[in-house]
């Protein structure tokens, strides 16, 4: 006699990641490397185009980003890259230096040689990138050192949260990435100093201070830019 699946022992078969969501998902990378700039209009016709798709995942997709702070939708005007306000930056920047602090604590709390040879890995990748002035690949770089740290302490919970907000800290970090680049992995460099050390006090201190600093260097490039 067979028995029928409960609710409890039931697994949904895999989807493949759905239309709507594939088309937002390159769209708002556009938007962080800016390909798509902010304030530009995104005409719907000319995405389809470019992205192979029709104009309804389109559509959908700059619904779904309106909906988390990347596009504008204007009456009569159509939908445009947001420019995020300074406010907006900060509040995001503030929230990461909060998880980015605990986590370099817990990585220097678990970290075991084999972590520490990966950041240093992690280390020269970026420090090649900077040499190469490459604005795609310092930022994939600096991404990746990041997220390793957090992958080393262990924590799920503040991964998940860390990862919700890296796509727009990514978006804010792009275009100061050169200019800032040299004293972040500086920073870093110190920073993995201290996780090998196992000072969870010492790694937190200078990742609260890295962050801050990337914040503050934003604020001074947006005023620069707004007074040329």
């Amino acid at each position: 006699m067979r028995q029928g699946l409960t609710a409890g022992s039931a697994r949904r078969v895999a989807r493949p990641t759905p239309l709507r969501q594939a088309v937002s998902d390159a769209l708002a990378e556009l938007i962080i490397n800016g390909t798509l700039k902010s304030g530009q209009h995104l005409v719907e016709s000319d995405l389809a185009e470019q992205l192979g798709v029709s104009r309804q995942p389109v559509r959908e997709a700059l619904q779904r980003l309106h909906t988390d702070g990347w596009v504008d939708l204007r009456p009569a005007q159509g939908a445009f890259v947001h420019t995020p306000t300074q406010e907006e930056a900060t509040q995001l920047l503030d929230v990461r230096t909060v998880l980015e602090t605990y986590s370099a604590q817990l990585a220097a709390q678990h970290a075991k040689p084999e972590h520490i040879e990966r950041l240093w890995q992690l280390q020269q990748e970026g420090l090649d990138a900077l040499a190469e002035s490459t604005t795609d690949r310092l930022v994939a770089a600096n991404t990746a050192l990041h997220t390793y740290i957090t992958s080393v302490g262990g924590n799920d919970v503040l991964a998940e949260l860390i990862a919700q907000v890296g796509r727009k800290v990514r978006w804010y970090y792009t275009p100061i990435a050169n200019s800032r680049s040299k004293g972040s992995w500086n920073e870093h460099a110190r920073l993995i100093e201290a996780i090998a050390k196992g000072d969870p006090e010492r790694a937190g201190e200078i990742m609260r201070k890295h962050t801050e600093r990337t914040r503050t260097y934003r604020k001074a490039i947006a005023a620069e830019a707004a007074n040329a």
